[in-house]
């Protein structure tokens, strides 16, 4: 179990490659040399390029997360492709979890089609889809910093992400 939180911290220790283009209204922050504290966060597996896309930005406090009024940062964007890359500009290295969401008809209501994800991939079920806080939060210092999230969408009684063809 060590070794999988090692490997993981290695992960999220990688820079932001400078031909990486994030997107939303941090962007900035993701640029190379721009000398600002950001993650971006990959978001892979959307099953559709229409609706919007939310990224959601939490602290280290595991009662504040996916709690009402508790984000430090919300993101929303249109889903233009299957994969993107959300710049999110952080006030401090620090301890963060990143909440995903994928409204595929944007109408900003929870449907059956909407997709979701978190950081570092945790299992979800239909009877739990909010993961604990430890399982996603993550640590980052100074810099720009690469977050993976892939998309699990509904299927059948699983949720799970969508197999591309």
């Amino acid at each position: 179990m060590l070794k999988y939180f090692a490997v993981c911290a290695a992960l999220l220790s990688f820079s932001v490659p400078a031909s990486a283009a994030p997107v939303g209204p941090d962007a900035a922050a993701c640029r190379p040399g721009s000398g600002a504290n950001a993650i971006v966060v990959s978001v892979g597996g959307l099953k559709a390029r229409v609706g919007l896309l939310r990224v959601w930005l939490f602290g280290p406090n595991p009662k504040d997360f996916l709690a009402r009024g508790k984000k430090l940062r919300r993101v929303e964007l249109p889903a233009s492709a299957s994969a993107m890359d959300v710049c999110i500009a952080l006030p401090k290295p620090g301890r963060y979890a990143v909440a995903v969401r994928h409204d595929t008809n944007g109408n900003r209501d929870s449907d059956l089609s909407d997709g979701g994800g978190f950081s570092r991939n945790p299992k979800v079920s239909l009877a739990n889809l909010k993961p604990a806080h430890k399982d996603v939060a993550f640590n980052v210092g100074p810099g720009v910093h690469r977050v993976p999230v892939t998309m699990l969408y509904r299927r059948g009684l699983s949720i799970r992400p969508i197999k591309s063809s």
